[in-house]
């Protein structure tokens, strides 16, 4: 399995990075399996320098914020429109409640637009696995303050745990426990950030991973542009007794 770091900012696209979006590949009869996590602002053109979005096999979606979701606007553009004709078959999009509303509203306003000659929407259930390609993603629903989930991805006998965002909460013992990376929001910094129920800060991040049991890595991400990376880093390693990872854009981790 590998995971390629589409865009890691928090809450809104960086100076150095997209928002939230991950690719994850793995060899699926004869050829990679294209696995997308969360398409955030900024997110569809830095895709493009790893994959031709008419690659993708399927997109799920944490939640519905736009720094996770909205660049599925312009991936419809590019499966609707293109010069040489609309691409075949809709890319499944496994997404919260509402998402095809939401979308189709964003882009076509009040017009009966919709988009499902392009995308072809299923609703995340909690705890419900989905099988693609050679992934297992399981959603696990997390504690922020919309319907959001985070994603165990597993193929190979290996795991990747993606925590999308949320605050500490038990469902991420079940969704870190065993897996070879976590990749934990860590948008809050200790001292600073006291609202309760929308991030982790990097000491919270590592708790849970610490708590969860038997996990290899830890990799931080959804850090805004605003904070000190470094000073996230620091929080978690300050708990967490291994090397503390943060997530770097465009760079591609083997799982």
């Amino acid at each position: 399995m590998r995971l390629t770091i589409v865009g890691c900012s928090g809450s809104f696209a960086g100076p150095h990075s997209p928002a939230s979006s991950y690719l994850v590949r793995a060899e699926h009869d004869g050829r990679d399996y294209n696995l997308l996590l969360d398409l955030g602002s900024g997110a569809l053109g830095a895709l493009q320098r790893h994959l031709d979005p008419a690659d993708l096999d399927a997109v799920l979606v944490t939640h519905l914020h736009p720094d996770h979701c909205v660049d599925l606007l312009g991936l419809y553009v590019t499966r609707k429109y293109r010069p040489e004709g609309a691409l075949p078959g809709p890319l499944p999009v496994h997404a919260p409640t509402g998402a095809e509303e939401r979308l189709a509203l964003a882009y076509h306003g009040l017009d009966d637009g919709g988009m499902s000659r392009e995308f072809v929407f299923s609703t995340l259930v909690e705890k419900e696995p989905l099988a693609l390609g050679p992934f297992t993603v399981t959603p696990f629903r997390v504690n922020h303050p919309v319907e959001a989930y985070g994603f165990r991805v597993e193929a190979a006998g290996r795991v990747l745990a993606y925590s999308g965002d949320t605050d500490a909460c038990p469902a991420l013992t079940p969704l870190f426990a065993g897996a070879d990376l976590v990749l934990a929001d860590a948008a809050f910094v200790d001292g600073r950030d006291a609202a309760v129920g929308v991030h982790l800060s990097g000491s919270r991040a590592a708790q849970a991973a610490l708590d969860a049991g038997g996990v290899g890595r830890l990799m931080l991400t959804h850090i805004p542009a605003w904070n000190d990376p470094e000073v996230c880093r620091a929080q978690a390693a300050a708990v967490w007794p291994g090397e503390v990872e943060l997530a770097e854009p465009d760079a591609t981790y083997t799982i």
